[in-house]
C-alpha cells in the first residue's frame, strides 16, 4: 500500500504494483466491491505495473486503510473518483468489480475514459435478506455468507495461485476486516442502484464485460442485458468460476485489463 499523491494534489491510499506511477503509460484505476479493498486486486498490480501500465488500485473512502469517512451511494463514490483523477491527461482505463463495476459506470458518464471494463456485474444487484440483516447486526456471518456464495465450488476447496492461500478464506477475513456498517451499507447502496441501463445507454467509449459463468451474486444472464444496453460492448464468460474473478482467474483477468489498455502491444 501507498499514500499517492494525484496530479491535483489529491493523497489516497492505493497500490500501485510497487512501482511509481509513470505519466507516459496508460492509467489503469482498479475499483474493489462491496467492503473491499485494494487488496483483492493483488493478482493484478504487480503484474500490470511491470507490463507496460501504471496502476492505481484503489481504497474506496472508508474502506481499506483510507482515512475518509464511507459515502453513501454509488454516484458520491463516482464523484470521488472523478475528481481524484482531475488533472491527468493520459488515458484512462477503469475497471470495476461488483459494487466498483457500478462505480466505474458512473465514473464513465462524469468523466472521459478511454475504456471501462466491468468483472462480476449485472443491470441490477438485490441482496439476500439473509445477508443484508447479517451485515446490520455487524454479525461475522456476513462475511462467512458473502464469501461462500461469491466462489465457484471448485474455487471454494481448489488450489489457488498462490500456494497456502484459501480464495474464500482470503476474502472472508478481508470482509470481516471492513468497519462496522461498512458492508451494510455497501450492500444497500447495491441494491439501490437503479440506473445501471440507462446510463450503459450513455457510454460511448469501449465497455468489456468479464464475467464468471457459476456467478451466483450477477449471474450471466443478467449481465447480458446490460452488455445490450451499451452502445460498444464486449464480453468474456470464463468458465468454471464465480463471481470473484480477479480471484478465480487472475491470469485471465490481468490479460483481459492488459488487451483493453495496451491493443497495440500485443501484450
Amino acid at each position: 500500500m501507498a499514500l499517492v499523491t494525484l496530479a491535483n494534489g489529491t493523497e489516497i491510499t492505493a497500490a500501485t504494483g510497487g512501482r511509481p506511477l509513470d505519466d507516459a503509460a496508460p492509467l489503469v484505476v482498479l475499483v474493489h466491491g462491496a467492503a473491499m479493498d485494494r487488496t483483492v486486486w493483488a493478482m493484478q498490480t504487480r503484474w500490470l505495473a511491470h507490463h507496460g501500465c501504471s496502476v492505481l488500485a484503489v481504497d474506496l473512502p472508508g474502506h481499506g486503510a483510507s482515512p475518509q469517512p464511507p459515502l453513501d451511494s454509488i454516484a458520491t463514490y463516482a464523484e470521488w473518483l472523478v475528481a481524484a483523477l482531475d488533472g491527468i491527461e493520459r488515458p484512462v482505463h477503469v475497471v470495476g468489480h461488483s459494487m466498483g463495476s457500478f462505480i466505474a459506470i458512473e465514473t464513465a458518464k462524469r468523466r472521459d475514459l478511454a475504456s471501462v471494463m466491468l468483472i462480476g456485474t449485472a443491470e441490477a444487484m438485490p441482496v439476500h435478506p439473509a445477508l443484508l440483516e447479517a451485515a446490520a447486526n455487524n454479525d461475522p456471518l456476513a462475511a462467512q455468507l458473502m464469501s461462500g456464495w461469491a466462489f465457484a465450488p471448485l474455487s471454494r476447496g481448489g488450489p489457488h495461485p498462490s500456494p497456502g492461500s484459501s480464495m474464500a478464506g482470503g476474502t472472508q477475513a478481508m470482509i470481516a476486516q471492513a468497519a462496522p456498517g461498512v458492508l451494510h451499507d455497501d450492500l444497500a447502496m447495491c441494491a439501490a442502484y437503479d440506473t445501471a441501463l440507462a446510463s450503459a445507454a450513455e457510454i460511448t467509449v469501449p465497455v468489456h464485460m468479464l464475467l464468471g459463468q457459476l456467478d451466483r451474486m450477477t449471474p450471466v444472464g443478467k449481465a447480458k442485458s446490460l452488455a445490450a444496453a451499451f452502445p460498444d460492448a464486449s464480453m468474456t464468460i470464463v468458465p468454471g468460476v464465480g463471481h470473484m474473478v480477479q480471484v478465480e482467474a487472475p491470469r485471465i483477468t490481468r490479460q483481459a485489463i492488459a488487451n483493453a489498455s495496451l491493443p497495440a502491444a500485443g501484450v
